[in-house]
């Protein structure tokens, strides 16, 4: 038998996260059990990075040479969130590699100070056209990164 060990993840709070973008909960978020069901939140956590992006300039969906695909994602929940709540999304970078990018999110009830849940995924920056790894990230996305790490 194998035993997993991990370190105990926790929940972190407002200081650790570099910007903030609000989220309207939805009454189609919450599942039967009345609190908003676990694949939403990988949803808010993509809304939330690719919106700043978007905002800053960093990131053109639609005539942008260069695309953002996700290959790893993962979230731990330390408390219910549920419609009607407005949530307010915590984002940072944790790691920026040449082609490669870890954002890093927390999800918070309007005022309160640690996260209800804390995620990551992973971005690989591709061509838009034959999908392989750029060489380096495209200046102006990195430095809109940088300001989040």
């Amino acid at each position: 038998m194998t035993q997993i060990s991990q370190a105990r993840i926790e929940a972190q709070s407002r200081s650790t996260f570099k910007v903030f973008r609000r989220i309207d909960t939805r009454w189609m978020d919450n599942d039967v059990y009345g609190h908003v069901n676990n694949v939403v939140y990988y949803s808010w956590f993509d809304s939330a990075v690719n919106a700043h992006l978007i905002e800053q300039g960093a990131l053109d969906i639609h005539h942008g040479e260069t695309i953002g695909l996700v290959i790893e994602t993962q979230c731990n929940y330390f408390a219910p969130l549920s419609f009607p709540q407005l949530i307010e999304a915590g984002i940072r970078v944790a790691r920026i590699g040449a082609s490669s990018v870890r954002y890093e999110v927390g999800l918070f009830a309007q005022g309160e100070e640690m996260c209800a849940a804390r995620g990551h995924f992973v971005h690989v920056y591709v061509n838009k056209l034959n999908r392989r790894p750029v060489e380096a990230l495209p200046l102006n996305l990195k430095t809109v990164l940088e300001k989040l790490l």
